[in-house]
């Protein structure tokens, strides 16, 4: 896939989203952000809410698609699924997850659930 990031960003975020109603996700929000980043998707799977990171390589040479959610990354991510509980008016103890689906250039994918814990 050619263009520019966010293009190619939509794009796999748009097949991730596809994937994951396949398996029974109800897919809730695209692209939730606020003025300290964003998360790709949110869903439902069952009773957890599922934060998302969608990333894409083309090649293994940077690493693994899921090798580039960093520690600074989860933080964002973690701090945005607190500010859209909050947002939501949804419980504490609501059961959350945080996955991650990482694309490579020949086509194929991986869904790692319970991709990290809060940080």
């Amino acid at each position: 896939m050619t263009g520019n990031n966010r293009k190619t960003g939509s794009f796999y975020e748009d097949k991730a989203a596809s994937y994951l109603e396949t398996q029974g996700y109800r897919i809730l929000e695209r692209n939730y952000r606020d003025r300290n980043g964003e998360i790709d998707l949110i869903a439902e799977d069952g009773s957890a809410l599922v934060f998302v990171e969608v990333k894409y390589r083309s090649t293994a040479i940077n690493g693994e698609p899921a090798e580039a959610v960093t520690i600074r990354k989860r933080r964002t991510i973690c701090r945005r699924a607190l500010c859209y509980l909050r947002e939501k008016r949804l419980s504490a103890d609501c059961p959350i997850r945080f996955d991650v689906i990482g694309f490579y250039g020949n086509g194929t994918f991986k869904h790692y659930r319970n991709a990290f814990d809060f940080c």
